[in-house]
């Protein structure tokens, strides 16, 4: 890799910025400084050092965060914060959300950049179970539960998929779904005469959200998350 580019990727900079830093002999490779900002750097043994600081390549990070409501599941939007808003510490410019989050909806939202992983967690074929605990204007039928179960029609998608019910409290739900359709629980409770007055999701395949974590907080997912997750 390019040692302007390795720098871009590592400390936040710009590609003039990293091209700068290197011709004024900012950065050094192996304990060598280095000038060219073409020099190719192996990015998994090599040390470098800039600003007298070691820097150190990640290739794939992956992070849990607790959304929180009043930010938008994007990379970048002209009128709403991002949720990456809030990732601006790590210095990384290629983080995006895996799929979304309504903006008023809270809970469990994977960011990474590993486009990999975040097709095998969002592609309608893989099935990936994702829980939302639903608060809602009145209590549930024992028809409206069967309806859930066995999918329901929502216009422009077709059937969903069935869906999974556990009544928490008479207006408090959990729903489990394994697709992504656009405010698909919303859309699924209002299908059956129902409102979602507030929204959480709770957990993504065997991933759950960390208890502490509040919301706008994130932490790293363990490799055996990451595992998980990849499996």
């Amino acid at each position: 890799m390019r040692l302007d580019k390795f720098l871009c990727e590592t400390v936040n900079l710009s590609r003039k910025e990293a091209r700068d830093s290197v011709k004024k002999g900012l950065a050094s490779v192996n304990g060598i400084k280095v000038t060219d900002f073409g020099y190719q750097v192996n990015e998994t043994c090599d040390l470098v050092v800039f600003k007298d600081k070691p820097v150190s390549y990640e290739k794939y990070v992956y992070f849990i965060l607790n959304k929180p409501a009043g930010y938008v599941s994007a990379t970048n939007d002209p009128v709403d914060k991002t949720v990456i808003d809030l990732f601006e510490s790590e210095g990384r410019k290629d983080l995006f959300p895996v799929g979304r989050l309504d903006k008023d909806t809270v809970g469990l939202l994977i960011i990474t950049n590993d486009g990999d992983l975040s097709h095998h967690l969002t592609s309608p074929r893989h099935h990936v179970n994702k829980t939302y605990v639903a608060d809602i204007d009145h209590p549930l039928s024992d028809n409206d539960i069967k309806t859930l179960c066995e999918g329901v029609e929502l216009k422009g998608d077709g059937v969903t998929k069935p869906a999974k019910v556990n009544v928490i409290a008479p207006t408090r739900i959990e729903l489990t779904i394994c697709e992504g359709m656009y405010h698909q629980v919303k859309r699924m409770l209002k299908a059956v005469g129902n409102e979602v007055t507030s929204l959480k999701r709770i957990s993504i395949g065997p991933v759950s959200l960390d208890d502490n974590l509040k919301e706008g907080e994130y932490r790293r997912l363990t490799e055996e998350e990451i595992k998980l997750l990849k499996e």
